[in-house]
């Protein structure tokens, strides 16, 4: 599936013989689209890349999509496209615009979050599940098969804390020193039974509001069963008494103890239970599997990765995604911690207080490579200095005019050349299947905040500059606006960020 800027970056191609990419210029003065394609060929064929841009500017204005083109600085291509182009872009514009583009569906699967079970999710955590859920809604949009994992650890210490803290409360006695606190572990101690199962319940419910559904969650317990069957195929030596991986010798930066010392217990290690998961996952028929940790665990993506090489696997199909902390302040200071989490930020305290949208989009508007800082004041605000609702606000003004517009017809041609505003409108709009791919390909959702915001500056503008109803172009510009709102509110999917109707 092709969009109209690749079309029309075909048949530049075409016209002039050689590969041409379009941009868009950060000056529109200088053009609508531009490509390099003369700087690029120039050298080959002995040529200055100036004249050359000139012969190809003659050729290319031959085009019917072509308006006019022009030569710059050292030999760009500066191009100005005709309303024909302009319409026929608006015209492609459906509810699937700018997705299904992969060749070769992959079976995908975006295993994310999966703190231990031992408390509600965190803010931090809850970076890992808008993160990894925006990429998994990114490749869902691309065409690939993708399902969502959540993995827990349901044995080990830690678990082992957490139950000895609730069962200490339910007789009346302090938390262990190490132990876990918190009004929610004293709210579990009113309850019978083991306590992992209702706080994955409260975990689970916790993800749903978040707008992250988990199609399968697996427990590490069941895992470490089948550690046995694997032992055989691995390289491994003794050591000290444990039982090591040879993961070095695999691309590793060092070997892992994969089971302990009769000393230290004689149990498998989270490293043990690594290994078979990521069997398990594989074994599944997954093309790909995606892990989402954060930046403090890059040591195991070359240990996932060593693992596939030790047991044959391709690596490939091994795909490890980090992302950086989140600080957040209030007043200009580190907002301070629940008293119901004991020392943290709960993810639904952070909903509670600037909304899931806001919690949403806070969490995917910087790369993951970037440390993010959210201002809750700001987040929280009802207002165009919020971004969320200021995108928001113009899929809810464009719904209004349409409610208003009643049963009126769109669609139809403008009745003369296109308004300035309209242009850059739609321009905007040819941007979004490119910025999607890039987005996705990158595993950079951040890109969609970003994307969101200009197109909701252009359509502000051209709102703020033309009418829509009761004017001879009120046909076009209803068709324009209804599929302004189709894409804002494509954007604002693909990071779990609702599009109201009204506000």
């Amino acid at each position: 599936m092709t969009s109209a800027v690749e079309r029309l970056a075909a048949r530049v191609g075409e016209a002039v013989g050689a590969e041409v990419e379009l941009e868009r210029p950060k000056d529109p003065a200088h053009g609508d689209f531009a490509t390099n394609v003369a700087l690029r060929s120039a050298k080959a064929i002995g040529r200055s890349p100036r004249d050359l841009a000139q012969e190809l500017a003659e050729k290319v204005v031959e085009l019917e999509e072509i308006e006019s083109a022009d030569v710059a600085g050292p030999g760009f291509l500066n191009l100005r496209v005709g309303d024909r182009f302009y319409l026929d872009a608006l015209a492609e514009i459906d509810e699937r615009y700018g997705g299904g583009w992969v060749d070769r569906p992959e079976r995908v699967q975006v295993e994310m979050v999966s703190a231990n079970p031992t408390g509600p999710i965190v803010v931090s955590a809850a970076r890992n599940g808008a993160y990894g859920d925006s990429v998994a809604r990114l490749l869902e949009f691309g065409g690939h098969h993708v399902t969502r994992e959540y993995y827990y650890n349901d044995a080990g210490r830690q678990v082992e804390l957490f139950r000895a803290s609730v069962d200490a409360l339910r007789r009346g006695e302090e938390v262990p020193e190490e132990g876990y606190k918190g009004s929610y572990v004293a709210d579990l101690a009113k309850l019978e039974g083991d306590p992992v199962p209702p706080m994955l319940a409260s975990i689970e419910r916790t993800m749903e509001r978040f707008h992250i559904h988990f199609d399968s969650w697996a427990l590490q317990s069941e895992l470490e069963q089948r550690l046995a069957e694997f032992l055989p195929r691995l390289d491994t030596y003794e050591k000290d008494g444990a039982l090591w991986a040879r993961s070095s010798a695999y691309g590793d930066d060092a070997d892992w103890v994969i089971i302990r010392s009769p000393e230290k217990g004689g149990t498998p290690t989270y490293r043990a239970a690594d290994i078979v998961y990521l069997v398990d996952k594989l074994e599944r028929g997954l093309d790909r599997a995606m892990y989402v940790l954060g930046a403090d665990h890059h040591a195991t993506a070359k240990w996932y990765r060593a693992i596939a090489r030790m047991l044959g696997y391709d690596e490939s199909r091994v795909e490890v995604l980090l992302y950086q902390f989140v600080h957040l302040t209030r007043g200009g200071e580190s907002a301070k911690a629940s008293k119901r989490s004991g020392n943290v930020f709960l993810l639904d305290d952070f909903m509670d207080e600037i909304g899931v949208d806001a919690a949403r989009w806070y969490l995917v508007n910087r790369g993951p490579d970037q440390t993010i800082d959210v201002d809750l004041d700001l987040a929280a605000e009802e207002s165009a200095k919020n971004p969320v609702y200021y995108v928001q606000y113009a899929h809810a003004r464009i719904a209004s005019i349409l409610r208003s517009a009643g049963d009126a017809q769109d669609g139809a041609d403008p009745p003369g050349p296109l308004a300035r505003e309209e242009k850059e409108l739609i321009k905007r709009l040819t941007d979004f299947p490119v910025t999607v791919r890039e987005a996705a390909e990158r595993r950079g959702p951040q890109l969609l905040p970003a994307y969101a915001i200009r197109l909701a500056d252009d359509f502000h503008r051209f709102y703020q500059e033309r009418r829509v109803l009761g004017v001879p172009e009120q046909a076009f510009r209803l068709d324009l606006i209804r599929k302004t709102q189709l894409v804002i509110a494509r954007a604002l999917n693909l990071i779990g960020v609702d599009a109201p109707e009204s506000m």
